[in-house]
């Protein structure tokens, strides 16, 4: 039984021009211990994947049209928020985008992660301090004790990135959520918070999900990779297979857009034109606007996400023969 397993999940919000689809029939699986990275640009349903499975999401306008979501054999889309409430933390946790502003200014860090213990464990104030002070030395913050006391904007931008972290792992996890974890962080500490969450992975066995568009990240980390596009799953392959052969136009145009300092490229070349609103979405295959090879009986219909080998599906009528190419 795969620790978290979604099939045929669909979100819509409510608004002004009426019910807009956010994503639309995901299905995918996360085994224990395995690294799946969600990549696309902003906007293709990747956060509003992960908030959906925290539910987090305002209900309204937010609703769960239809899908199922289980995590550890249990269903979470009918759980109530106290219910819910337990499976966050010790069950599920995430590491939000921009820590700054996930961070409320004006709690000290070490009451914020205490807030976060307390909610699911009994502890003296004694304990919950020394268990503060522990997650913050796991995550590599320098006098973690004296830390404990300091405000969010007494830290550096990695440092606060790594108390989010430690707050997110306080209750063990078995599936750890980060969306954008090295978002607007600089590479060398972009480096060190992923080869911390692989390290943090290899000592407490839990799963994590990773939500990015930079591929890059994708590559340092993960074991399998699903590219979303229009709040769609468009390709799920092993890591490996997305970059040495990578079958649909998006997933491709998004390695494109890589600069690389073997390859012989005299320039990046981008993918034209825009990620399409999700009020007007076109007909048929979502990328077809945006893709080279588009073929009129690509408007026909939303192709289906097929086999392409083991553990390889790709929604691409043309996937085929570019194999054969």
């Amino acid at each position: 039984m795969s620790l978290l397993d979604i099939r045929g999940l669909t979100t819509a919000f409510q608004t002004e021009r009426g019910e807009i689809t956010a994503v639309e029939d995901i299905s995918f699986s996360l085994e224990e211990g395995e690294i799946l990275g969600i990549v696309g640009e902003s906007g293709s349903g990747k956060s509003v994947t992960a908030l959906t499975v925290m539910g987090l999401l305002p209900r309204p306008p937010a609703r769960i049209v239809s899908g199922s979501v289980r995590f550890a054999g249990q269903e979470l889309t009918g759980l109530s928020e106290r219910q819910m409430q337990k499976v966050r933390g010790p069950g599920i946790a995430m590491i939000f985008q921009e820590p700054m502003t996930s961070l409320n200014p004006v709690f000290r860090i070490g009451e914020q992660i205490m807030e976060t213990i307390r909610a699911h464990e009994r502890l003296s104030t004694r304990a919950l301090r020394d268990r503060a002070v522990q997650m913050l030395e796991k995550v590599g913050i320098p006098s973690p004790a004296r830390r404990l006391d300091d405000y969010p904007h007494q830290l550096s931008g990695g440092q606060r990135q790594r108390v989010m972290i430690a707050m997110a792992l306080a209750c063990n996890p078995r599936l750890l959520i980060a969306d954008e974890p090295t978002t607007a962080l600089d590479v060398t500490i972009q480096a060190q918070i992923l080869d911390l969450l692989m390290d943090l992975r290899d000592e407490f066995g839990m799963a994590i999900m990773i939500i990015t568009h930079n591929m890059g990240v994708v590559a340092e980390t993960a074991d399998r990779v699903m590219v979303m596009y229009a709040g769609r799953v468009v390709e799920e392959a092993p890591v490996g297979t997305v970059f040495d052969a990578p079958l649909h136009p998006y997933t491709r145009g998004l390695l494109d857009c890589v600069p690389s300092l073997s390859a012989a490229k005299p320039r990046l070349v981008a993918i034209p034109g825009n990620l399409p609103e999700p009020a007007r979405r076109p007909s048929g295959c979502r990328f077809r606007p945006r893709c080279g090879l588009a073929v009129p009986a690509c408007a026909a219909a939303i192709p289906p996400l097929d086999p392409h080998g083991p553990g390889h599906r790709v929604a691409c009528i043309r996937a085929t023969a570019e194999v054969a190419a």
